[in-house]
């Protein structure tokens, strides 16, 4: 127990000055013992040097964490400290217990360790799922390598996933790391899940011949709603066309495609049937619905990952087809028809996107598992490089929030608006994060604290590719 300095000047419960004798950082944990409550936690916010008698002196301020009492609740002194109280080095039991880090790395998911400690961050697993959660950040943060981290985790406590990975930047999770340089500290070794993993592409083996199967559609059967999420910018006119169409293809066969649907739209009388069997055509041709569809059943498996690798595919093309897997999910949950499972998705801004930017197929169903999922076990984590952009209703509903470094005015805002307890040091903190530290906020920990990721134990794909050969 190292002593650091001592307390001066006029003394607050909440917060103190005191003068530094030993080695002090900003934001170092440090504690005071009080004599009513025991050992406090504290954290260094500033430091200020200045001359006195021509001698450089360097004086701290800290702000209160607070001290557990008997029943495991967070308090804060009601008598202050005095002046010549002593300060000293927070050991990692203190800092771990306050905080409310407590969870096992071994029943947790271990993202990192507690910025300027060796103390182990891991969030419980039932929370992270079922609060769903967010990572944010501006390009080259390490947002989706945060997120790798997240999936790994999840894969060795046997957590189904399903990806939506717009840029293949996933697949990498199947190869174990090369860069094993940094994990002894973090006591962790290189691995591939290989074995858990299987990679769909919508498009075909020749454009994403890294892929495990090809993704389809159901096209037998498909009902006007379905339909009308399928090509979400008809008119409601058009629609009751699908109605009517429907309706009677069914007094005729108990089996039917799109097919049907079209011929059947073509007898229609109103000229608002060619914009809409435009429409279906252009649907049909794009190849992604089938008779023999992707299930559900196959891509949740327990303690499996299945990733939709969205490599070759229109935007418009996928949001469809994140429309109809979060719906298909949604309701094999409620109806507990696949086990638990975690809905990832990168790039969120594109597939549930604030409203007035553009619409989206997917962006009703992802509101609706973002503010219903939870009840029916099936968790949500968004990944986005642009905050202001992603639905809010969406972000306010992830109980856990990632957010690594953020410069964008506008990004910030939309942070502040969205994520319940954001405040103006916040704010401050993430413009300065460096690459690969984040601001962890989870109902898991007492307040928002500064994580460094943990590496990855599997290869990381993210990579900016080069253009020039710049010696390093």
């Amino acid at each position: 127990m190292r002593e650091l300095g001592v307390i001066f000047g006029e003394v607050e419960a909440r917060s103190f000055k005191f003068n530094v004798t030993g080695e002090v950082k900003q934001s170092d944990y440090v504690k005071v013992f009080h004599i009513k409550d025991g050992w406090v936690l504290f954290q260094v916010t500033s430091l200020i040097k200045f001359l006195d008698d021509e001698n450089e002196k360097l004086v701290a301020k800290a702000g209160v964490i607070g001290y557990k009492d008997p029943s495991g609740i967070l308090r804060v002194p009601k008598i202050p400290f005095s002046p010549g109280d002593k300060i000293f080095t927070a050991d990692q039991e203190l800092i771990s217990k306050t905080l409310g880090l407590g969870v096992d790395p071994n029943s947790g998911a271990y993202i990192g360790m507690l910025d300027g400690t060796s103390v182990k961050v891991s969030l419980r697993i039932n929370n992270l799922v079922s609060r769903h959660a967010s990572i944010l950040a501006k390009t080259g943060s390490g947002k989706s390598y945060a997120a790798a981290v997240i999936i790994e985790e999840l894969l060795e406590k046997g957590v189904s996933l399903v990806i939506i990975d717009p840029h293949g930047e996933y697949l990498s999770l199947r190869e174990k790391s090369r860069s094993a340089g940094t994990m002894a500290a973090f006591e962790i070794t290189p691995k591939g899940y290989a074995p858990q993993i299987t990679v769909y592409t919508p498009a075909n083996l020749t454009v994403n011949p890294r892929a495990d199967k090809i993704f389809r559609l159901d096209s037998v059967n498909l009902s006007a709603r379905v339909v009308h999420q399928l090509i979400p910018d008809v008119t409601s006119k058009q629609i009751g066309i699908v109605h009517q169409s429907i309706n009677k293809i069914k007094e005729q066969k108990e089996i039917y495609s799109l097919s049907d649907v079209i011929e059947e739209a073509s007898k229609n009388d109103s000229s608002e049937k060619w914009g809409l069997i435009n429409s279906l055509e252009a649907l049909r041709d794009t190849g992604i619905l089938s008779d023999n569809p992707t299930t559900i059943d196959e891509l949740v498996q327990r303690g499996r990952a299945s990733i939709i690798d969205m490599k070759g595919i229109t935007p418009e093309l996928q949001g469809i087809i994140v429309a109809r897997v979060c719906e298909e999910l949604f309701e094999a949950r409620k109806m507990n028809k696949v086990p638990p499972v975690m809905l990832v998705v990168e790039e969120a801004h594109d597939f549930c996107p604030e409203k007035g930017y553009r619409k989206v197929a997917s962006s009703d169903v992802m509101r609706t598992i973002a503010s219903e999922g939870r009840k029916f076990g099936l968790g949500l984590m968004v990944i986005s490089q642009r905050p202001a952009r992603v639905d809010k209703n969406v972000l306010s509903q992830c109980g856990t929030q990632i957010i690594l470094k953020v410069t964008n005015p506008n990004d910030i805002k939309a942070l502040s608006k969205g994520l319940e307890g954001f405040t103006a040091e916040m704010s401050e903190e993430i413009k300065r994060l460096p690459p690969g530290v984040a601001l962890l906020v989870s109902g898991d920990i007492e307040k928002p604290v500064v994580v460094n990721i943990r590496p990855r134990r599997s290869e990381h794909g993210g990579r900016s590719v080069s253009v020039v050969d710049d010696g390093e």
